[in-house]
């Protein structure tokens, strides 16, 4: 079984091309994971390029920019290729079969990745992976 699933942040706009023979959309990007454990000087994130075909790239063109937080699932490909100098040239390919926003628009434009940047956002994340939900507020939740 190859399967993958990835949540990070866009990393740049998504660079979008149509093929010439059948007009398919090719979406490429690069999303940054956080790490979960994380020794002293060891980098914070670490960075994975990100291939959409068909919808999916249609999707990433049209709603996903730079700092947007999205879960993506998918596979690992070998890309292995002879370079000019005859040697063999392995890389990986992580190709997107499905991507899904992983935060709301809101809380998207309060961490920082547009609307207003002069108001803090609230401390919502416990540290533990959930979100805290403040006193008062059950009357306003869709599951009630």
């Amino acid at each position: 079984m190859n399967r993958l699933i990835m949540m990070g942040r866009l990393v740049a706009d998504p660079e979008v091309r149509y093929g010439a023979a059948n007009g398919s959309a090719v979406a490429n990007f690069r999303i940054a994971v956080d790490r979960r454990f994380k020794r002293d000087g060891d980098p914070d994130a670490d960075f994975f390029r990100i291939t959409a075909f068909g919808r999916q790239a249609e999707f990433a063109e049209k709603y996903l920019r730079k700092g947007t937080k999205i879960l993506l699932e998918g596979e690992i490909r070998n890309n292995n290729y002879t370079g000019k100098d005859g040697n063999m040239v392995y890389s990986d390919q992580i190709i997107a079969n499905s991507i899904e926003f992983a935060e709301s628009k809101n809380a998207q434009s309060n961490n920082g990745f547009g609307g207003d940047m002069g108001t803090p956002a609230p401390n919502t994340n416990a540290g533990d992976g959930f979100m805290n939900i403040p006193d008062g507020i059950e009357e306003e939740l869709p599951f009630n």
